[in-house]
């Protein structure tokens, strides 16, 4: 860290102590959303929205050591998670524009995402098709100067409550698995969407199922070229689960701290599993420091599976040890906000994005070079 980056680490903690919402997040619905909009207004109104965007995006162009720094700090405020409804628009939807998107899709979107205008979702699991995204089978058929979509979505995120959804359909009737793809953007309020919240064993209905019925959208909407969802969707993955990872694995780190803190010295075992944690949860931030930093001016590449596997099982691991230390009926564990509700959630981590599974594969094949897995 540079005397800069202190110097910015002061100002972010001065502000966050200042700004910081007393009440805590709620979980799903509407109350969700009008939380994490008031605070990603509050963010923007205060010229901390896209710390690390580029300038001519709308955003800061801040260094990928200040967006750290930031990460760090709201991790220590206790400030609202980043793992909630603005996750896509901030963390997929918005870099993937930056990336791949038009003028004007850019000029349209990205300030409404960084002012805290609006909701976005991902469109991309579908029944049959959720880690392997070359299966989707919701189509697009061209009809005049529009796509016409027919089909479902599955496991999409606060789809109930967004504006906007980037989705990944099948365009193309001939041609085989991802070569038929294209990455569009659809507004959640168009005639033809039907969105069924599911409630999940964490008790939130956060996760939602969306049914297309002839859902007309303009060509205009496609990003980075008709047939070339693929090379896009991979652009959005590669965000999902390299740098947008970042900000949710300081938070968990901190946490391990606190547990740590909680923890008695008459229970040596449990000290030493979370002193495990902690030092695990150390190494694998370090690594994503370093992940982070070399990707700061490219599209992330697929290292980033190393960092969303890593992740996942990490924050497996943390939630059962909180519920461990703490017992199954303690305060820190029981309601919406307890150990016990991210214990719950933490089973999703090593499905969402791509499975576990799925990421070992990326891991072997993409990054050390190993032989292919068999494909039927």
């Amino acid at each position: 860290m540079t005397d800069d980056d202190t110097t910015f680490r002061r100002r972010a903690r001065a502000w966050l102590e200042a700004n910081v919402p007393t009440r805590p997040a709620p979980r799903d619905g509407p109350a969700a959303r009008d939380f994490v909009l008031a605070w990603q207004k509050a963010q923007a109104r205060d010229g901390w929205a896209g710390l690390s965007w580029p300038t001519e995006a709308g955003g800061q162009g801040l260094s990928v050591s200040e967006q750290i720094v930031w990460f760090e700090e709201c991790a220590r405020a206790r400030a609202p998670s980043p793992l909630g409804p603005s996750f896509v628009g901030l963390n997929h939807a918005g870099p993937t524009l930056i990336a791949c998107g038009s003028p004007e899709q850019k000029s349209f979107h990205l300030p409404k995402i960084l002012g805290g205008e609006v909701i976005w979702c991902q469109g991309f699991s579908e029944p049959g098709a959720g880690s392997d995204l070359g299966n989707v089978r919701t189509r697009g058929r061209i009809e005049g100067e529009e796509l016409v979509i027919d089909g479902q979505k599955l496991w999409s995120s606060y789809a109930d409550i967004a504006d906007w959804q980037e989705m990944l359909v099948r365009t193309d009737p001939v041609a085989k698995n991802s070569a038929a793809l294209s990455w569009i953007i659809v507004p959640m309020d168009a005639p033809g969407i039907t969105v069924r919240p599911i409630r999940t064993m964490a008790g939130t209905r956060s996760f939602c199922e969306v049914f297309y019925d002839a859902v007309r959208v303009p060509l205009s909407s496609v990003v980075g070229g008709f047939n070339n969802g693929w090379a896009t969707a991979m652009s959005t993955l590669g965000f999902e689960r390299g740098t947008a990872t970042l900000a949710l694995l300081i938070d968990t780190v901190a946490k391990v701290a606190g547990l740590l803190a909680d923890c008695p010295s008459s229970r040596p075992v449990m000290r030493a599993t979370l002193a495990t944690l902690r030092a695990e949860g150390q190494a694998l931030l370090s690594t994503t420091y370093r992940f982070a930093l070399d990707s700061e001016h490219s599209v992330p590449d697929a290292s980033g599976s190393m960092v969303r596997l890593g992740f996942a099982e990490f924050a497996q691991r943390v939630a059962a040890a909180a519920v461990d230390l703490y017992g199954i009926d303690a305060p820190e564990v029981v309601g919406d906000h307890g150990w016990g509700h991210e214990y719950l959630h933490a089973f999703s981590e090593t499905i969402a994005g791509g499975t576990a599974e799925i990421q070992r594969n990326i891991i072997a094949e993409r990054v050390l070079g190993l032989p292919k897995e068999p494909r039927a």
